[in-house]
């Protein structure tokens, strides 16, 4: 697996549960997956020698980020290397341009676009495409970063200054959406597909925050539209392992925002709220085995991210949130804890939803230091 991230740390233990070996590149010894696993290579994802390594006597490569560039990834392929995505699928989570003249060619409903070249051009865009407009780079935003909302023509200070750095730009029309949903699909070598139930995602400032499984009070309509529409990208851009889409629901149903080719913030429920959880059903899916069940194990599960504050003591804190509630689970990813750091996370599973996002802030509030009792 190239990352030494948490996505790439809590596939570990699926590994060792399925029987298989796992190697990481990660870029430091004290990446999250490197603190645990032990077969760690060190090196950038794009240095061609670390990734020969990494390679080496594996069956399969795949990844916990996107970042491998594509000349790498050619390498790779041309000296017999299996990558699970491959090359041709993964770009469109590379680059959000191509992913949004494909999704337009299958007839996917995304919202109304067009690349931004040159910040003159932003007026006449803008003026197309309805203002506010979301403008994003097509390439290495996350969490938030490498999108803004320009409310005007006038608005141009971050647009010029990505332009000023290279950074390639895609505007996007502003959509009116209720809520955000997600739907993960696995997806195997021999076809076969597994899709898990739709989700709603809480983001705040680009980030994601909190996540319900099944999406509240979804009409079982717009599920199984949502769900369709997953597994019909996943399929049309041949995509191997776990596929993430990221949607808007709008009074007229669901737009697509985003994509994933990997596991993903929005599959954490799944540790302990699903039959087989994100983790091993992507390692399933990379190694053609068999797909696990997608099933929930309780009719709600919330998942609230722990980000780091101000106070970088998180194992003090993690006594009282077990002590308080024993069926808490908390995962902690070892990181350097920064003010807004994804840190962690925590579920909780049950049958009341009110009580669940309840329980499940209080312990993430106070992992992060936001509460003291």
């Amino acid at each position: 697996m190239v990352g030494g991230g948490q996505l790439a740390r809590m596939s570990a233990p699926a590994a060792a549960r399925l029987g298989v070996g796992l190697r990481l590149l990660a870029e430091r010894g004290d990446d999250s997956a490197a603190q645990v696993v032990v077969d760690t290579v060190l090196g950038a994802p794009d240095d061609p020698a670390a990734l020969a390594e990494l390679a080496r006597g594996c069956a399969v490569v795949t990844f916990d980020h996107e970042h491998v560039p594509q000349a790498q990834l050619a390498t790779l392929a041309a000296a017999g290397v299996v990558l699970r995505p491959g090359a041709t699928a993964l770009a469109h989570a590379q680059d959000k341009g191509l992913m949004r003249r494909r999704l337009a060619g299958l007839g996917v409903p995304v919202p109304g676009w067009a690349p931004l070249a040159r910040l003159e051009d932003l007026p006449a865009v803008g003026d197309a495409l309805g203002w506010p407009l979301v403008v994003k780079t097509t390439r290495g935003g996350y969490d938030g970063r490498g999108v803004t909302v320009v409310g005007d023509a006038a608005d141009t200070a971050v647009v010029a200054g990505w332009l000023a750095s290279g950074a390639e730009l895609l505007a996007e029309a502003y959509v009116d959406f209720g809520r955000e949903l997600a739907v993960q699909v696995a997806r195997s070598p021999s076809g076969q597909a597994a899709v898990y139930p739709v989700v709603q995602t809480v983001q705040v400032d680009g980030i994601c925050r909190e996540v319900y499984a099944p999406a509240p009070d979804l009409d079982e309509e717009v599920a199984l539209a949502a769900q369709g529409l997953a597994l019909q990208v996943s399929a049309a851009l041949d995509c191997v392992g776990l596929l993430t889409v990221e949607m808007f629901q709008t009074e007229d149903g669901v737009v697509v925002n985003e994509l994933a080719m990997r596991p993903h913030n929005s599959g954490h429920w799944s540790l302990e709220g699903a039959v087989t959880d994100q983790f091993e059903q992507h390692l399933r899916a990379v190694l053609d085995l068999p797909l696990g069940s997608p099933r929930t194990t309780a009719p709600a599960t919330v998942m609230v991210n722990v980000l780091g504050g101000d106070d970088p003591a998180l194992y003090p804190a993690l006594l009282h949130v077990l002590a308080r509630d024993p069926e808490v689970h908390v995962h902690l990813y070892g990181k350097t804890v920064r003010p807004g750091r994804k840190v962690g996370h925590v579920t909780v599973v049950g049958d009341d939803h009110a009580d669940l996002v309840a329980r499940a802030r209080h312990a993430a509030d106070f992992l992060a230091g936001d509460i003291d009792e």
